[in-house]
């Protein structure tokens, strides 16, 4: 009798846990909302230079009557949007955007633009969507990189730049009235300093002696302070993050943020948060859009990355970095708070068993659900019918799919014809009987990193991704990423767990706590302030971690909470680690 009880009971909850998850993405619906999932699915172009492989970072976006133009690195033009989710490329002759770094900024009716390089003109337009651009100035008196323009709001204009493993960052005004040239010579404001702020030392997890690169500096103002933004250690590592120096007037002095980095994304499918530009969207919600890595064929094998942010009540610069590849609610109004962004659709498809049409050895159906950008599985071929499937374990609502698809074998340079991925996406719930959950048979767009909401929740167990086309080599996935909720019991609360400060460097730390076999994962939060705590860590599976990315002498706390495919287990416990206890 217990065990018909216990089973009508888990019917139950299945079917209340359907209804109510369809009805919650239909208030989503209902309010005009979407989804998006990072990295952000541009049509990323690839390298003019050998090894074929794609590449956009170092972005500025900046919103320009109620639309939205992003600028990248290295990306053959620039893209627009109406939305932040939908982008068109809009080339043009007239830039120099095969530079790095670019930057743009809004003066009243006319967009600014300016990039890395020689002389560094700076040029100007009043319709960006038509590719057109003048001269303003045809070269400043020296060479700069990594520039920032800034306009403040009494009607001046700041360029700030830097990128160097030795010096610091500078600032010039330039003079609106004269060509915009350059009043008075450069002021040096501050540069690295790794004895103190672990978070600057390179490598994946902060432990390399080497110096940091310091680079990457946007300024914002909020409530008459200017916050003054920068990017180390270093583009191809997973720490790459974004720290922020604070100020009363736009030439310094410039003290450091005790909350910092502000920007960081350490762990999780896709890592890196770091050298990025803040921008208000046409509700007035701020955003932090950064560089994402890769690294794996390049070192500046790089993605973007766009994350809400803002300014709490006592003027902390902050970004929401929280299950930032997982779907994300794209608000439609003023979002308060921001941090309100995660849809709650959680990983399905993590370390499932897979089964494809064909494999080369090296390359395995692991690495496409291994939750690592890094890694990827391939098909022998690039053959229309080879596939690639996941068994989710059990029927799970499904409310959303990333494929990120990765180049293997690709002799692509630039931009051409041809480039984009046509595929299905089909289901079953007894692994015989297949249904279509995704045509893109007809797709003309290029999409690397797909991420497609479902009109309506499917419930599944077997998903199978069949391509039919790829613009060149073989048919290779890194991330055929499933997200929904299922049936399943949250893991437990972390109720205790140990942080551990390093008496004899204290930009280091270690945290251990009891595992939870149920737990697919973990989520770090931790920072300066007991009710602050900005900064976070995915960790899959561990129930260790050190961190190595501390500022020195400050006292850090610390909250843990644990995840699976049922949801997210709030920790019970803040814990202080002391720098001096």
């Amino acid at each position: 009798m217990r065990k018909i009880f216990f089973f009508l009971a888990i019917i139950l909850f299945s079917a209340l846990w359907t209804f109510y998850s369809a009805r919650a993405q239909d208030r989503y619906k209902s309010k005009g909302m979407r989804t998006y999932c990072n990295p952000v699915n541009l049509s990323y172009r690839f390298c003019l230079d050998k090894p074929s492989r794609r590449e956009a970072a170092d972005p500025t976006l900046i919103l320009f009557k109620d639309e939205y133009y992003l600028f990248a690195s290295k990306s053959g033009g620039y893209w627009h949007s109406n939305n932040l989710l939908d982008w068109d490329l809009i080339e043009t002759q007239d830039l120099p955007v095969e530079e790095y770094a670019p930057t743009a900024v809004v003066i009243k009716d006319t967009v600014y633009f300016m990039a890395s390089g020689e002389k560094n003109p700076i040029f100007k337009t009043a319709d960006p969507k038509n590719g057109k651009w003048k001269v303003a100035n045809p070269g400043l008196p020296f060479n700069l990189t990594d520039p920032d323009l800034f306009y403040d709001d009494d009607g001046r204009l700041y360029l700030y730049w830097g990128c160097s493993n030795k010096y610091p960052l500078y600032v010039v005004e330039l003079d609106l009235r004269n060509n915009l040239q350059p009043i008075g010579n450069p002021k040096e404001l501050f540069g690295a300093d790794v004895k103190d702020y672990g978070w600057e030392r390179p490598g994946d997890d902060n432990t390399s002696k080497n110096n940091p690169w310091f680079e990457g500096s946007w300024m914002n103002k909020y409530n008459g302070k200017y916050y003054l933004q920068f990017a180390v250690p270093g583009t191809e590592f997973k720490s790459y993050a974004d720290g922020v120096y604070v100020s009363e007037s736009p030439f310094g002095p410039f003290v450091c943020q005790r909350s910092n980095p502000f920007s960081l994304k350490h762990g999780g499918f896709i890592c890196g948060a770091g050298h990025g530009s803040t921008f208000r969207d046409k509700f007035g919600n701020y955003w932090h859009i950064a560089t994402q890595t890769i690294s794996v064929k390049h070192m500046f094998e790089r993605r973007l990355g766009i994350f809400p942010a803002g300014f709490d009540k006592d003027g902390v610069m902050f970004a929401q970095t929280a299950w930032g590849d997982y779907p994300q609610l794209m608000p439609v109004k003023k979002n308060e708070p921001v941090q309100n962004s995660f849809t709650g659709w959680m990983l399905l498809s993590y370390k499932k068993n897979a089964a494809a049409s064909s494999t080369i050895d090296s390359l395995p159906t692991t690495n496409a659900f291994d939750e690592n950008i890094r890694t990827y599985w391939s098909a022998k071929t690039g053959d229309k019918g080879e596939w690639i499937g996941v068994d989710l374990g059990r029927k799970s609502l499904v409310k959303a799919l990333q494929i990120n698809f990765a180049e293997h074998e690709t002799n692509i340079f630039g931009k051409k014809g041809g480039i984009y991925y046509q595929y299905k996406i089909e289901y079953s719930n007894d692994g015989v009987n297949w249904k279509t959950m995704v045509d893109k048979s007809n797709n003309a767009v290029d999409a690397p990193h797909d991420y497609i909401e479902l009109s309506k929740p499917v419930n599944a167990r077997y998903i199978k991704l069949i391509n039919l086309h790829v613009p060149g080599g073989t048919f290779a996935v890194s991330g055929f990423r499933v997200f929904g909720n299922a049936s399943f019991p949250k893991p437990k609360s972390v109720n205790s767990f140990t942080a551990v400060r390093d008496l004899a460097d204290t930009r280091n730390a270690s945290l251990k706590w009891e595992k939870d076999k149920t737990a697919t994962g973990y989520m770090i939060n931790y920072g300066a302030d007991k009710n602050k705590l900005y900064n976070h860590l995915m960790v899959y599976e561990n129930n260790y971690v050190e961190l190595h990315g501390l500022t020195a002498g400050v006292d850090y706390y610390f909250s843990i909470d644990s995840f699976n495919e049922g949801g997210i287990s709030k920790g019970n416990q803040i814990i202080q680690a002391k720098a001096n206890p």
